[in-house]
């Protein structure tokens, strides 16, 4: 057994403070179902708390006032301190979530500091000032202010991933942040409070406070919070959508995923499977991206079923810890038995699973990776997010038929479409209703948008138009005997 992580405070105001209650979060291992870590679980005062100086630097603080070339320095300071450490970053990420430790370091960590490299770069060269000249020949100058003080909800399964794609735009536009890890992942999150502290972010700017989701009600509630940036499923979304609606409140919402791999007849299956499997299991299948939806022709679907189950079989499941791994745990017990209940449903609705199905191991909250086979897109395997590592083998008629099965879904987040020829994969990429989609491989290039069409989510995170829904527009106009406006 291992020694357990205990943390007694809270990073508020820049400071580590003692927390307004005594209640705890434990964290478990997935793997050993044993204690891990305890550390404080924030209540609505320590909101207060934070919100309040986050709302203090925003209103009175230099933060929002630095040139932006002077908080894009502290920015890279603060990435340079996430790399120095990228493997205890990693090695703790894993031991929260299960994710295999061959994939953390680029997936949950480096991916990371790209993203805040990025909104680094642009920071430098962004025009937050722009001088017009009006309509009537009078000039005014259009400016790009920060949107205030922000609410980052972040999940799981890539969190500190998802708090830079928060992170990185709202420190880029001068806003401030109180970050709610979610309660399974709440140590990498003080490895990032001693990385802000120590890379010189004025007291205020970024507070981070551990809870669960009632305290979490309470954050995107509070009346000093200007804007709600939320990764999670699609249902907690809509309410976050409603609430803030009720309030005129801005938000962005990364929401759920049900996205189609579409393998067409001239496709390579050779190199095609090897290249679509990662995509489709990537961190135990607990990625919103995740291609779990693979279509194939009727004419090859034997071959594609025959290529997938041998790659899949070959998959090493077992200790995150372990470099071989490829396949961990799943984030705790109640994502386990949802996964197998979602296995049980879709036999019950008549799929075949080729492989997989079980559970591995009698301690530790695994799954097999599993294939499902004669598919039917309708079916609840392939119309609902299941988040572990189960794929659906859908098969199609003719291309304009695997449109329509891509198509058909609640969600648009991702997909991919497999061909020899780019341009005929092209034209059929512009046809599906998703809002990242990839040819013959999977990227997620950070200087692009990234979000979702559909119930996967509202407005982009990533590239300048991230970086667009933490700024507030405005124009200031100048009498018609002024030639130019004069920015700062």
């Amino acid at each position: 057994m291992t020694d357990v992580i205990t943390k007694d405070k809270l990073f508020i105001d820049g400071s580590w403070v003692d927390p307004a209650g005594t209640d705890q979060i434990e964290v478990i291992s997935p793997h050993t179902e044993e204690v891990i870590a305890r550390v404080p679980h924030s209540s609505e005062r320590d909101i207060d708390g934070a919100v309040a100086a986050a709302r203090q630097a925003f209103d009175r603080g230099p933060w929002p006032r630095m040139a932006p070339s002077e908080r894009a320095d502290i920015m890279a300071k603060l990435s340079q301190l996430i790399q120095a450490r990228s493997q205890e970053f990693a090695d703790v990420i894993s031991q929260q979530n299960g994710s295999p430790g061959s994939w953390s370091l680029m997936g949950q960590v480096f991916s990371s500091t790209m993203v805040l490299d990025f909104y680094t770069n642009l920071a430098r060269e962004y025009a937050f000032e722009e001088d017009r000249l009006g309509t009537l020949g009078t000039p005014a100058l259009v400016r790009k202010e920060p949107v205030g003080v922000v609410a980052a909800i972040v999940p799981w399964n890539v969190p500190l991933f998802v708090t830079m794609l928060k992170l990185g735009p709202a420190m880029a536009s001068g806003s401030t942040v109180v970050l709610k890890p979610a309660p399974e992942t709440v140590v990498d999150g003080y490895l990032l409070a001693e990385c802000i502290a120590e890379a010189g972010v004025p007291n205020g700017v970024i507070n981070v406070v551990q809870a669960g989701r009632e305290v979490g009600e309470y954050l995107v509630t509070h009346p000093d919070i200007d804007k709600v940036a939320f990764t999670g499923s699609t249902a907690v979304g809509r309410h976050i959508a409603a609430v803030c609606g009720e309030r005129l409140r801005r938000f962005t919402l990364e929401l759920g995923g049900k996205s189609a791999a579409i393998i067409l007849d001239d496709a390579p299956i050779d190199t095609a499977i090897p290249g679509l499997l990662p995509a489709a299991m990537m961190n135990n299948g607990q990625a919103c991206v995740a291609q779990t939806r693979i279509l194939a022709s009727r004419d090859r679907y034997d071959e594609v079923v025959a290529a997938l189950v041998e790659q899949v079989r070959a998959l090493k499941t077992g200790d995150p810890a372990d470099p071989e791994t490829q396949v961990g745990p799943l984030v705790a017990k109640r994502q386990q038995d949802r996964v197998m209940g979602f296995i049980e449903t879709g036999q019950d609705e008549g799929a075949k699973i080729a492989i997989g199905g079980g559970r591995p191991f009698d301690k530790g909250w695994y799954v097999d990776p599993t294939v499902f086979v004669n598919v039917d897109n309708k079916m609840t395997i392939a119309q609902e997010e299941i988040f572990g590592p189960v794929l659906a083998v859908i098969p199609y008629d003719d291309v304009q038929n695997a449109i329509d099965i891509a198509n058909d879904s609640q969600y648009g987040l991702s997909g991919t479409v497999w061909s020899a020829d780019t341009d005929r994969a092209l034209e059929i990429a512009k046809q599906i209703r998703t809002g990242t989609l990839s040819i013959n491989g999977f990227m997620l290039d950070f200087s692009c948008p990234f979000g979702g069409f559909k119930s996967s989510g509202m407005g982009r995170e990533l590239g300048p138009e991230g970086l667009e829904h933490y700024l507030e527009l405005k124009t200031i106009s100048f009498p018609s005997g002024k030639t130019q406006a004069v920015g700062s």
